[in-house]
């Protein structure tokens, strides 16, 4: 199983094309945050609050956490979609790998890929903040964001397994990765603040498990900022902007806490693995 991970390891950092591509999701939320929706929304928080800048830049750097996992872990399952386009897959079932052997090493490379591109994606956020003259984040904070980082991958990686099974086209899957890179800044809230959104759209924002994930990025990275800019402002305007923002999510009257959060990011996790792990099967047979 680790020697198979390896081998899809070399396979995706290889082909430096489906590494860019992989990124593409990142590249557009900061594409449009720097070109479009940057000067709006500071300005607009910069109205209300002292420090809007650092503020604004954490919350989107937040949202590149979030979307990351999702777009490299769907990257890195390109590999299965290949070898089923190839018949590589047939070989190796012929072979002495075991079914479960097989998957485990695809889950095990996306896990690897998701993190090592995550991980990246923090330290070139460490470097834009230093640049830009922000504090660091502590070493509390980036222990704690490296925790997130984890639960965020592993469910990404989920999703994105599910999605694969069903698939064995190389254009189907092109095509289904133009789409989720385009639109997971959507159903994330990253391209526009959950509160301007009409009630239903927050719904789904809200119960779309990687938006969770991009809510505990920005309770870490954004915990700061938002001490400094609401410094001497009453708690109710700091309650309102944290569910504007989506810092926290507010569904049927009921907020979710931090280890909701968490949880609900395992569960998913767990939920769309069995799912993925049994269409892999019965289309096996």
């Amino acid at each position: 199983m680790i020697s198979f991970a390896k081998r899809n390891l070399k396979v995706y950092f290889r082909d430096k094309s489906s590494v860019f591509f992989s990124l593409l999701a990142v590249l557009i939320v900061l594409g449009l945050y720097i070109l479009f929706l940057g000067d709006q929304l500071i300005h607009s928080v910069s109205d209300m609050v002292s420090g809007g800048d650092r503020l604004m830049d954490s919350w989107i750097m937040a949202g590149i956490l979030a979307v990351t996992p999702v777009s490299t872990t769907l990257g890195s399952f390109g590999a299965i979609v290949n070898d089923k386009s190839r018949k590589i897959i047939k070989d190796f079932r012929c072979s002495p790998i075991k079914s479960g052997s097989l998957a485990g090493g695809y889950i095990i490379s996306s896990f690897c890929v998701g993190t090592i591109m995550s991980v990246f994606a923090l330290v070139i956020i460490e470097i834009w903040f230093a640049a830009k003259g922000y504090a660091l984040l502590s070493g509390l904070q980036l222990l704690q964001t490296l925790g997130v980082i984890l639960i965020s991958v592993l469910t990404s990686s989920a999703m994105m397994y599910l999605v694969v099974s069903l698939f064995s086209s190389q254009n189907a899957f092109a095509t289904a990765s133009t789409i989720i890179g385009t639109l997971i800044g959507f159903i994330t809230g990253i391209y526009l603040p959950i509160g301007s959104t009409d009630q239903s759209v927050q719904y789904v924002i809200e119960f779309f498990p990687i938006s969770h994930a991009a809510s505990l990025f920005r309770k870490i990275l954004m915990a700061d900022p938002m001490a400094e800019s609401f410094k001497n402002i009453p708690e109710k305007h700091l309650t309102d902007f944290k569910l504007e923002m989506g810092v926290e999510f507010n569904a049927f009257d009921h907020t979710f806490t931090t280890l909701e959060s968490i949880l609900y990011l395992l569960g998913a996790a767990l939920i769309f693995y069995i799912i993925g792990i049994l269409i892999t099967k019965k289309k096996s047979k």
